[in-house]
């Protein structure tokens, strides 16, 4: 049995829309509705970005103490991720996300009305935690799409996820200026709320299939790692392509505020729509991701990536055409590498893809988290040019790991 349109129409007023068959296929209405929701989640743990100037001028602090914002919702978004994911092959997916959704909204509130940065960064660390709806979605997704669409629905519900995190820069920034960086917070709370509210409504009821207790379930996560080889190598590759991500858009703030921009922060936040171009990028990964062109497409992004840094550093990020095409390259590279790797992941095993969801995007954002602390004290000690560098040798060590990954599938293949 397929999800048909019908059903789909009707889940609007039913209180408890029916289960859909994974693997059966899905609808593009039931694509874009995960594609929402999976954008709308990923914007809290990016609302911060363009607000560091503010926050810090707020509560009196340098670049290298306001960071921890970043830091601490990079930290917590991995904790949702090791602690709460592996919930999606036991739980109610529909009914876990509004409850996280829910958790969201109130620490949104907290961080509003936060009265020192000890507390704003203990509410991002929270609001992150419980964030993890996005990669829930996802990996949704990727269960209700037929095999050989995979690839193209994981790209759509990525792609929401992409626009959700260049609106929450854009929007932060804009809401800051206009109002106070408080504001962006508890705009953010109200959107959760209503966003709840709507799930609750129409998405579909889907319980995990596991049979078993949460405290194997999260044993089984490293046990996963252990056995699937492809599984640790994309993780691998996920946690350099975020550190880079990270290492940019921890630290732009502070150049584009400074000589020789001097933005503000709607600037700041309009500059985050200059990697909209990354959006495209989990489509059209998706669709080479389906083609199983797995190495050159990998090779081809990773890349651009190593490319883009050298862009940025060209007169010490003055030259504003060199920034805006390195970030349109660091963007489009870091998120089509996002798509591929759940591609091929969610290959592996069909049955315990939350799981898998689990320990790659742990390893991502550990990635993340590491980016965020780095790109912080290389800003304070070399400026940006200290940034470039560690982006610079990030982006080498993936694209190293991808060229010998390939030489030794060389070796291993069979001769004619």
């Amino acid at each position: 049995m397929t999800i048909n349109q019908a059903e789909l129409d009707q889940s609007a007023v039913r209180p408890v829309p029916a289960a859909p068959v994974a693997g059966g296929g899905i609808s593009s209405r039931l694509a874009s509705i995960l594609a929402v929701t999976a954008g709308f989640s990923a914007a809290n743990i990016y609302y911060a970005q363009p607000l560091l100037t503010a926050i810090g001028s707020t509560f009196h602090v340098g670049s290298a103490a306001v960071s921890l914002v970043v830091t601490a919702g990079t930290v917590g978004f991995t904790l949702g991720m090791a602690t709460l994911v592996p919930l999606g092959d036991l739980l109610d997916r529909r009914k876990l996300a509004v409850a996280l959704l829910s958790v969201v909204a109130l620490f949104q509130l907290i961080a509003a009305g936060a009265p020192s940065l000890a507390v704003l960064i203990g509410a991002a660390l929270v609001v992150a935690t419980a964030s993890v709806v996005s990669p829930l979605m996802v990996a949704f997704a990727a269960t209700l799409a037929a095999p050989e669409d995979r690839g193209r629905v994981t790209g759509k519900v990525m792609s929401g996820v992409l626009i959700g995190i260049l609106l929450a820069r854009t929007a932060g920034g804009l809401l800051a200026s206009a109002a106070g960086w408080r504001s962006v917070y508890l705009v953010s709370a109200l959107l959760v709320l209503v966003l709840a509210t709507l799930l609750w409504r129409v998405l579909p009821t889907a319980r995990g299939e596991a049979q078993v207790s949460y405290p194997r379930l999260l044993a089984s996560v490293p046990k996963l790692l252990a056995e699937e080889p492809q599984l640790r190598l994309r993780s691998a590759f996920g946690f350099v392509s975020l550190a880079g991500f990270n290492v940019l858009w921890t630290s732009i703030a502070f150049l584009l505020a400074g000589a020789p921009y001097h933005y503000g922060t709607a600037l700041i936040g309009l500059f985050g729509l200059v990697g909209a171009v990354g959006a495209t990028a989990a489509r059209i990964t998706g669709r080479a991701a389906d083609r199983r062109l797995d190495r050159p497409a990998t090779a081809g992004l990773l890349a651009l990536v190593l490319l883009s840094w050298g862009l940025m550093a060209l007169n010490g990020g003055g030259w504003l055409w060199a920034l805006i095409a390195g970030v349109v390259l660091l963007d489009f590279g870091v998120q089509g590498m996002q798509v591929m790797n759940l591609s091929i992941i969610y290959r592996l095993r069909p049955e315990v893809r939350s799981r898998l969801t689990t320990a790659y995007m742990t390893i991502y954002f550990l990635g993340g988290a590491a980016g965020s602390a780095a790109s912080g004290s290389a800003y304070a000690a070399w400026g940006w040019d200290g940034v470039c560098a560690v982006g610079a040798a990030l982006a080498g060590v993936a694209l190293l790991i991808c060229l010998v990954e390939a030489a030794r599938a060389r070796r291993q293949a069979p001769t004619a």
